[in-house]
């Protein structure tokens, strides 16, 4: 049984900040072609979409002095989204039910932040008013029924199931590591003036990022959130499983968890998405194969070739179904 998404982000400000140092990302992954001429029926400069392959959430949260910390964290992100642009033949072809592939992919996603880490560390050298910038990442990349969560830092990925919310990642910050180590205590370790020290983090000068990776079995019903430290400092987590059990649409809900936090003090940037995985309609197709829809057969749709094809489907794992579409280039 596949799940859609329902999915909204936002970023926020806050009360003491001068400077918005925070982004996200929402995305679906899915094939398309951009057609230059044809004999078809159909525009010069169409876009062929096939169904979505991919679900991708992604937050940053930037460190560095006044622009660096911005600068950080949009680089980390144009430097994934252009890996993903350039390489997502990997995506399309990975067999998670094949130990061997999804070891490969494993490395690939270890292998994205890596180089998203150097990219950061090449323009921090190149700008002394840069130096030492850098960035959390944490990222949830779903293909039903599975989510890869990749990070580094001490931005967060939740999971709320029957009434249960688990943090999915760790705090990747010095006062965290002592704690797990014996050094302090839970309440020690949040007061602590180390609570906001990284020791992994992509740039800030490391000579490189060891991204945490986590595979989880999702389920429909189940709710994701991300978000930055400017959100769980205010929000504590019975607070967060309150809200994202409730009947709030994921933007309204964005919204209400910011409200929150800066009604709280708001003494750092607030960025949230929120992924809401809903039941599918009985009406939909119960498989990947029978959602699919080749591009040969859309094309025989559009020029009546083959009489026998039905009606475009919706893919069930995100409401984007195989289309044309002009582009406005």
């Amino acid at each position: 049984m596949f799940a859609k998404i329902v999915s909204a982000g936002a970023t926020d400000i806050g009360q003491k900040r001068s400077t918005n140092q925070d982004h996200f990302l929402i995305a679906d992954l899915n094939k398309s072609m951009l057609v230059q001429a044809t004999s078809l029926q159909m525009h010069a400069q169409s876009r062929l979409y096939g169904m979505s392959h991919g679900k991708l959430f992604m937050v940053a949260d930037g460190m560095g002095g006044h622009s660096g910390g911005d600068r950080a964290s949009a680089l980390a992100l144009d430097l994934l989204i252009a890996q993903l642009l350039n390489s997502m033949h990997w995506f399309f072809q990975v067999d998670i039910e094949r130990e061997d592939r999804e070891q490969d992919f494993i490395r690939d996603l270890r292998q994205l932040i890596q180089r998203a880490h150097a990219g950061i560390e090449r323009e921090a050298h190149a700008d002394l008013a840069r130096r030492g910038m850098g960035t959390t990442l944490t990222m949830a990349y779903v293909i039903w029924p599975w989510m890869y969560v990749v990070h580094a830092g001490d931005s967060r990925c939740y999971l709320v199931r029957d009434g249960v919310i688990e943090r999915l990642t760790r705090d990747h910050t010095i006062s965290n590591q002592l704690m797990e180590q014996g050094g302090m205590t839970p309440a020690e370790a949040e007061q602590s003036k180390w609570s906001n020290v990284l020791y992994n983090a992509l740039g800030a000068g490391g000579e490189g990022v060891e991204p945490e990776i986590r595979k989880v079995n999702l389920r429909p019903e189940d709710t994701i959130l991300l978000c930055t430290d400017g959100l769980y400092r205010y929000v504590n987590d019975e607070e967060l499983l309150s809200l994202l059990s409730s009947e709030l649409d994921p933007e309204k809900a964005c919204r209400e968890l910011i409200d929150t936090a800066n009604a709280r003090g708001g003494a750092d940037n607030i960025t949230v998405v929120i992924g809401r995985l809903t039941r599918p309609d009985a009406s939909q197709p119960k498989t990947r194969e029978a959602a699919e829809i080749t591009l040969e057969r859309l094309l025989g749709e559009m020029t009546g070739y083959d009489n026998q094809a039905s009606g475009a489907t919706t893919s069930e794992f995100d409401p984007v179904s195989p289309q044309a579409d002009t582009d406005p280039g």
